[in-house]
């Protein structure tokens, strides 16, 4: 855990640069150029990736803030100025994925690009995007999981939100210097986010109609994430006995056998093999 990574001086002050928000800013940045890499390969115009990741971004970051936000409020979130500390961590991946999805169909809405090709596109770096992105939730110490005694279990420091969450449960006392051993669910997020990564790269030229991909996306990572919520311990259960992120990982699932199995029916060709010029013309 590293909260601060390290301080800038500037007009005399020293400007801490958080581990969370670094961690973003290269889960963004990897995720976005992996994207333009592949829309090349695949004939489509790869200026709409840059264009589209900020609103992407932004709404994306704004759901993601807001999901925390209601979930948490009075708890993690206390006043009104808690509301925009979003360098202390504190965003929710199913709010960012629904916030950054709102903002994708937006921009298709206004400026028609071939929608299922560049959904696919975009699929292995959202991947990567949550496997970079949740190394800043382990260097922040959010998203922790159970107790465990395996040889990886990690222990967060005095003061941080585990150690206190087990204070307050009377789990440990005060004069603990550390919280008990955990199992590292941020880590094993990250694992998870390199291996689908590789699987929809692997997958990627096996497709047989445009959309395959996304949805394999859609179909995997649900079941993931709702095996590694049982290890988390940063979240209650919220009806019968799963948290949010296992419910909504249920309704991606669903979603996702229905588009899959939609987008394989399709007798729409390949649309890379479909365009002989790099930019698209259609949606």
């Amino acid at each position: 855990m590293r909260q601060i990574l390290f301080t800038i001086p500037i007009f005399g002050k020293q400007i801490p640069l958080f581990g969370y928000g670094v961690m973003l800013v290269i889960a963004m940045l990897s995720a976005v150029n992996l994207a333009a890499w592949r829309a090349r390969r695949e004939k489509l115009d790869p200026e709409v990736i840059y264009d589209l990741s900020l609103w992407a971004l932004v709404g994306g970051l704004l759901g993601a803030r807001l999901f925390y936000v209601i979930q948490y409020w009075g708890t993690g979130v206390r006043s009104f100025a808690d509301i925009f500390k979003i360098w202390e961590g504190g965003i929710v991946l199913y709010g960012g994925i629904l916030g950054g999805t709102l903002a994708f169909f937006w921009y298709w809405s206004r400026y028609k690009f071939p929608l299922k090709p560049m959904m696919d596109v975009m699929g292995p770096s959202l991947a990567i995007g949550v496997a970079i992105g949740r190394v800043g939730c382990f260097l922040n110490g959010c998203c922790w999981g159970d107790p465990c005694n395996l040889p990886w279990a990690v222990r967060f420091p005095a003061e941080s939100a585990p150690w206190r969450a087990e204070l307050n449960r009377g789990l440990i006392s005060a004069s603990d210097l550390t919280s008990l051993p955990l199992h590292p669910t941020q880590l094993y997020s990250t694992i998870d986010g390199l291996v689908l990564c590789l699987l929809l790269t692997a997958y990627y030229p096996l497709r047989r109609r445009d959309g395959q991909v996304f949805g394999l996306l859609m179909l995997t990572y649900p079941i993931t994430r709702f095996l590694i919520e049982y290890l988390r311990n940063d979240e209650p259960a919220f009806f019968l006995g799963m948290t949010i992120s296992q419910l909504i990982s249920i309704l991606i699932f669903v979603v996702g056998l229905a588009f899959y199995a939609t987008v394989s029916r399709s007798s729409v060709p390949l649309y890379a093999d479909s365009k002989q010029d790099p930019m698209p013309e259609t949606s």
